[in-house]
């Protein structure tokens, strides 16, 4: 059961960094589609590549629910805690190295993408693996978190506060272009 369980963990951050990879192209190589901007990156803010983390982890959820949701009780509790900390590491770890670099640099970027879903994933198993939160409030929480979060990431790019998070310092725009 470790086993399975390490594999659908390693599967889910392989095809959250892949997916996430693609989606920050896909506004762009849509032309601009709104469908399209929901999902993917429309712009260089922090806010954008949190997203690029969120949906394809939160898209593997749902497969991994169907497979896995029964053997795992805990599974949704345990998922939305992990999404929240892969999610969150994406800012810390960036304003934090660009804090110390004074700039950004593009391989430290996609560095701080990759750990932050390798942090997702990791913190997953272990929480997944020892069992807690089992309990059906614990359950009906964490889905109502990977919700709210995805329809956050969705309603923020079409209205995003003009916050330092959603701001893309290259272009100094908030939101779509």
């Amino acid at each position: 059961m470790r086993r399975r369980l390490a594999l659908w963990e390693l599967g889910g951050f392989l095809f959250t960094a892949a997916l996430g990879t693609a989606l920050h192209f896909t506004y762009g190589w849509s032309g601009g589609n709104l469908l399209a901007a929901a999902f993917s990156a429309v712009n260089e803010s922090v806010w954008e590549h949190m997203k690029l983390l969120f949906f394809p982890a939160f898209f593997w959820s749902v497969g991994q629910v169907c497979f896995l949701g029964r053997n795992y009780p805990n599974f949704l509790a345990v998922r939305a805690l992990s999404v929240l900390a892969g999610t969150a590491l994406v800012p810390v770890l960036y304003y934090t190295y660009t804090g110390i670099v004074g700039t950004h640099v593009l391989w430290a970027d996609i560095a701080v993408f990759l750990l932050a879903a390798l942090g997702l994933f990791w913190l997953d198993f272990h929480l997944l693996r020892r069992g807690r939160f089992t309990g059906w409030l614990a359950q009906v929480l964490g889905l109502a978190v990977l919700w709210a979060l995805a329809f956050l990431f969705v309603w923020c790019t079409f209205r995003p506060p003009h916050l330092a998070l959603w701001r893309d310092m290259a272009a100094g725009i908030y939101g779509l272009p």
